[in-house]
């Protein structure tokens, strides 16, 4: 099914700033190629494959790399290596997972050396850097009754041995109460941390943003509000971060089944696409609700074309709320509710929690989505291929 973006259609209001409007952007179009499903309690080499929340391709190998985030519950951290056959991927709502292929698992491990003990660490983004042979990875960080835990951003060899740690602004880490709600409390929201990384197209830059606002920003998204989340840069020779932006998160876009019931959106990733410029994925979960597809899983998905160029540079400030800023601009691209496979059926999106280029197909350029099951049997590993169809200027950039 072909979606055509940008070219006609009305342009949904955010919270916080402004939409970009279409003329300012450049047309986008992407056809749907298909999807593949991993069979939950699938077994590889010791390890239960799910929780998949990231993808990163790497074209010299033809291969990508995912992060588990099992917190080391069933099986220590890990990523895994594997390959994509999309001329095997289908527009099917029962697509099997044929041309899905997993290469290898490799553990992550602590800076001293050894696997992450069980519920001591939270993996959730991951990006493999080909020019100086490091993957980089991202921990969402914890504000639980078990304790706190600080959301961090490391540097890894691709043996899993640790190399470094980024330096994140102390205000990202979280303090004061549990429930947030008690005057002088900050830093990330439980759950709503580092879900999310991507390399700056000219490789100097590390990027990664928080699913919703810190807590002496903004409160989290739910079905009536949205959220002032914020990006992270960091210098890759340095370590050091180098520049924040406000990025407006949009309220849940399905109103809970019952009144005061469990919503939560958040950035679930994104993907460099030129000079501060993104690709930004905003994943919705709103249980009861009914979502499109063969399954109701609740998920909405929507992909948004984030431009931070003429953001504030909000870097060391503790707080941005009530600051006179300007955030990210953005406007919608894709409402993954509106695929279609190819009998018409409404494609069931699941928990898509990362997005890569891909290789060429058909003569196209392409992007691959990836869903996180949780490991619950009510969810599912999905991959889902788009095929960038447009020759507009925004795809030049790509190139």
């Amino acid at each position: 099914m072909k979606i055509i973006l940008l070219a006609a259609f009305v342009v949904l209001e955010i919270g916080f700033a402004p939409p970009l409007r279409a003329a300012e952007s450049a047309g986008f179009a992407l056809n749907y190629i298909g999807q593949q499903i991993v069979p939950n309690k699938t077994r590889f080499k010791g390890t239960t494959v799910g929780g998949l929340s990231s993808l990163d391709y790497s074209a010299s190998t033809d291969r990508y790399l995912s992060i588990s985030d099992d917190r080391s519950r069933t099986n220590p951290a890990r990523f895994y290596e594997l390959s994509l056959d999309l001329a095997k991927f289908q527009c099917s709502a029962k697509p099997g997972m044929a041309g899905v292929t997993f290469q290898a698992v490799t553990t992550i491990q602590q800076a001293g050396g050894g696997a992450f003990e069980k519920n001591s660490v939270d993996p959730e983004g991951l990006r493999f850097d080909g020019s100086r042979n490091k993957i980089y990875w991202s921990e969402e960080g914890r504000r639980e009754i078990a304790g706190f835990r600080s959301p961090a951003v490391r540097e890894m060899n691709a043996d899993g041995r640790h190399s470094r740690d980024f330096v994140v602004p102390i205000y990202y880490s979280p303090s004061g109460s549990r429930l947030w709600t008690f005057t002088g409390s900050k830093g990330v929201y439980d759950n709503l941390g580092f879900e999310s990384l991507t390399l700056s197209t000219d490789g100097t830059t590390l990027y990664t943003a928080t699913e919703n606002g810190l807590v002496q920003d903004s409160p989290p998204a739910n079905a009536y509000r949205g959220s002032r989340a914020r990006i992270l840069a960091f210098d890759i020779a340095t370590g050091k971060s180098v520049a924040e932006y406000a990025y407006d998160v949009e309220p849940v876009t399905s109103v809970p089944s019952l009144l005061g019931g469990f919503t939560i959106i958040g950035v679930s990733d994104f993907l460099a696409i030129g000079d501060r410029q993104f690709i930004t994925i905003e994943r919705a979960l709103s249980p009861g609700t009914i979502t499109p597809g063969r399954i109701n899983t609740g998920y909405t998905v929507r992909l948004y074309y984030a431009d931070a160029r003429d953001a504030t540079n909000i870097s060391g400030m503790e707080s941005i709320a009530d600051k006179n800023i300007s955030p990210v601009r953005k406007i919608l691209l894709l409402d993954m509710s509106d695929l279609k496979n190819a009998d018409g059926s409404a494609l069931a999106i699941g928990n898509i929690e990362g997005i890569t280029f891909g290789p060429e197909f058909r003569g196209k350029r392409t992007i691959l989505l990836v869903a996180d099951n949780n490991f619950s049997r009510m969810q599912f590993t999905q991959f889902v291929a788009l095929e960038i169809a447009s020759e507009s200027e925004l795809v030049e950039r790509l190139q």
